[in-house]
């Protein structure tokens, strides 16, 4: 399958832009660079948006909410940035949390957890369960039915999300009713096929994947955690029934796939769609790409039925 039109021409507008030597970069100028480097587009209105504290692992953090309509009792879906666990912000996926918003009728909260390298992991997971349990406890004041919850991301976001899902399955709480993951980063090998094959020239290349997760995990042994690589966890049985999306140009393409199959094999209900033709981030691409809008709209399908 061909890389889709609409996508070629995303990729046409990067091509004079060259690769840093990561060898030599600075995380906060690159995080900088890379959050501004596209303008905001406007998204969905909403009934509210208001930007709030919530409780992260070491400290309060910053959220933002997006209430669709003012239905009472809507769900709660906590949404998790991608950005390598290094760049990402609020702004970066604000466009793509309103039209989650509007398309799920469910209320989502976008959460800033902690950025590498000032803040190695394990402080984004730790970050994003006290923030999604912190949601919960308050869901009253907030005005919404948290027993009604999900989590979702997108790369390291999709990450996140499945960590959140991890500790929250270990008996702690809360109960999560379905978990929608775009392109996870779901192992710190970087060894698969699709790895190699796509190292280069799709936005998302193979020494960036490498450097954001030397950013990442600081010690040794951290890259077997299942927190990091949940595809290297003994059993992920107990996880919420999960949507899973892949891109057929993306490198971290088939570790998604593999982490959806062990899934499956832990007794997960498991959707898992490949969208030929598309790149690493193509979701947030949906209000110029046909087929990404399509692919987001698929996801709220799943995402508004399981929340029902």
């Amino acid at each position: 399958m061909p890389l889709d039109k609409q996508i070629a021409g995303v990729l046409q507008q990067f091509r004079d832009l060259p690769e840093p030597d990561f060898s030599q970069v600075d995380a906060a100028q690159y995080r900088q660079f890379s959050d501004n480097m596209l303008p905001a587009i406007p998204g969905e209105p909403m009934s509210e948006v208001h930007d709030l504290k919530v409780a992260g692992a070491d400290g309060d953090l910053d959220a933002r909410l997006y209430r669709p309509s003012e239905a009472p009792d809507l769900p709660l879906l906590v949404y998790f940035h991608g950005g390598g666990f290094v760049m990402g912000n609020l702004d970066t996926h604000d466009n793509l949390c309103r039209s989650l918003a509007r398309q799920t009728e469910a209320v989502v909260v976008s959460v800033a957890y902690r950025l590498a390298p000032e803040h190695p992991f394990p402080a984004a997971p730790l970050d994003c369960y006290a923030a999604t349990c912190w949601l919960v406890e308050h869901a009253a004041e907030l005005r919404v039915d948290g027993s009604r919850l999900a989590v979702a991301g997108d790369s390291a976001g999709g990450n996140l999300a499945l960590a959140v899902s991890q500790l929250a399955a270990q008996g702690k709480g809360p109960t999560i009713s379905y978990q929608c993951l775009f392109y996870p980063v779901t192992d710190a090998g970087c060894d698969s096929q699709s790895f190699e094959a796509f190292a280069e020239s799709y936005l998302l290349s193979a020494k960036a994947m490498r450097w954001f997760w030397q950013q990442y995990l600081q010690e040794d042994g951290q890259a077997d955690d299942p927190l990091a690589s949940p595809l290297r966890a003994e059993s992920l049985a107990g996880l919420p029934p999960t949507t899973l999306f892949s891109a057929g140009f993306d490198p971290l393409r088939d570790e998604g796939e593999a982490l959806a199959e062990c899934l499956r094999e832990a007794g997960v209900a498991v959707r898992v769609q490949r969208y030929e033709g598309m790149i690493h981030g193509f979701i947030s691409m949906a209000p110029f790409v046909e087929a990404a809008a399509q692919a987001l709209t698929d996801a709220c399908a799943d995402l508004r039925g399981a929340l029902k």
